[in-house]
């Protein structure tokens, strides 16, 4: 299974990195307007966003929006031990590179069981299918940090429609993603039920 991951990994991430910086300003924008019409984001308090590194779905719309909404806003740090934990930011001054250069919050708020509640993490990915398996960066930073997670939190993928794969090799343990939204669409994904409901 390993190496099936590794070799849809190497594939997903070459269309990726190819991306002309003009489709990947179009495409993320498409992506994250979705995201503010999506009504779990708009109904949640509490949102976690990631810091894009490569070619990712860009997300500082989605970070202005919840700042401007006063939601409270979450992103990963890494931890001395390689851990990662979700930390409040409250604007956009306190998110600085880390030591792998990618934006970490400078603050020390953890996120807290109240916080969890009804929450909607937006997670990045290199491939995703429409049961909700994801393959990650491949460092297992983010599959730590979710499993730490309580039961009513909402996973929201955020991809390009090319990412979109019949199938990810997954073991029983993986965490899936309840929705996946793309510049085409939003899927929700297989029988993984949404704690924030059917989307209406």
């Amino acid at each position: 299974m390993g190496e099936k991951k590794q070799t849809l990994r190497a594939t997903a991430l070459r269309r990726r990195d190819s991306l002309a910086p003009s489709e990947l300003r179009f495409w993320s924008h498409l992506i994250q307007q979705r995201v503010l019409n999506f009504s779990p984001y708009l109904l949640c308090r509490s949102v976690a966003l990631y810091s894009p590194i490569g070619n990712e779905v860009a997300t500082e719309e989605i970070r202005d929006h919840a700042l401007q909404s006063r939601k409270k806003l979450f992103y990963p740090k890494l931890g001395s031990g390689q851990d990662l934990a979700l930390v409040r930011v409250e604007s956009t001054e306190e998110l600085k590179p880390g030591c792998y250069g990618i934006l970490e919050p400078t603050g020390g708020k953890i996120i807290t069981k109240e916080d969890q509640e009804r929450l909607v993490v937006f997670v990045p990915g290199v491939a995703f299918d429409l049961q909700g398996n994801r393959l990650g960066r491949g460092q297992g930073w983010y599959d730590r940090a979710l499993a730490l997670l309580g039961e009513r939190v909402t996973l929201v993928a955020l991809a390009f429609e090319f990412q979109i794969v019949d199938g990810v090799p997954a073991e029983r343990w993986d965490l899936k993603v309840h929705h996946i939204i793309t510049e085409k669409r939003i899927i929700a994904c297989g029988d993984t039920q949404s704690p924030s409901g059917p989307i209406p």
